[in-house]
């Protein structure tokens, strides 16, 4: 992440790496404040084990184009909201990057969905990831059924009371 402020955000993506067992790094590089801090940084990483890199960044959103640019496996980006264009400052810089440096995008402080993209991503050549990948999936299912049952059960007014 490229700034302290994103943390709270980007901690949702740490969390659900652990959930599903995947090491990561997690590190605050400013893309325009330390270029030669992330030049070296993301020029390392496949020789560190990355094989996916998650880059949050608000405002001008340099970090995730410019991990892109230096890394040669899979970046998303997780545009985060900022003070004065809700965020959608950083979606344009995520969405908009030049042909050849590809960046996969997730919603606004989409976090969650990021680690949940690479671990689809790294899934593909690891079978542990994918059965936990299953699991998750089937344990989402399994709440939005509860939450019908109970829907039916109990009725709106008293289900919107219980929450």
């Amino acid at each position: 992440m490229g700034s302290d402020s994103d943390l709270a955000v980007m901690s949702k993506a740490a969390a659900q790496l652990e959930e599903f067992g995947i090491d990561y790094e997690m590190t605050i590089i400013s893309a325009h404040r330390e270029a030669d801090v992330l030049m070296d940084w993301a020029a390392k990483a496949p020789e560190r084990g990355v094989k996916v890199i998650i880059a949050g960044a608000g405002m001008a959103a340099a970090l995730p184009g410019m991990c892109a640019a230096l890394f040669p496996l899979p970046v998303i980006g997780v545009p985060l909201s900022g003070k004065n264009l809700d965020g959608m400052d950083a979606v344009f810089s995520i969405l908009q990057m030049p042909p050849g440096v590809p960046v996969a995008t997730v919603a606004i402080d989409g976090a969650k969905n990021a680690a949940i993209l690479a671990a689809k991503m790294l899934a593909m050549s690891d079978e542990g990831i994918l059965d936990k990948l299953n699991a998750y999936t089937a344990g989402m299912k399994e709440q939005v059924q509860k939450k019908a049952e109970k829907l039916e059960r109990v009725g709106y007014r008293e289900y919107l009371a219980s929450k």
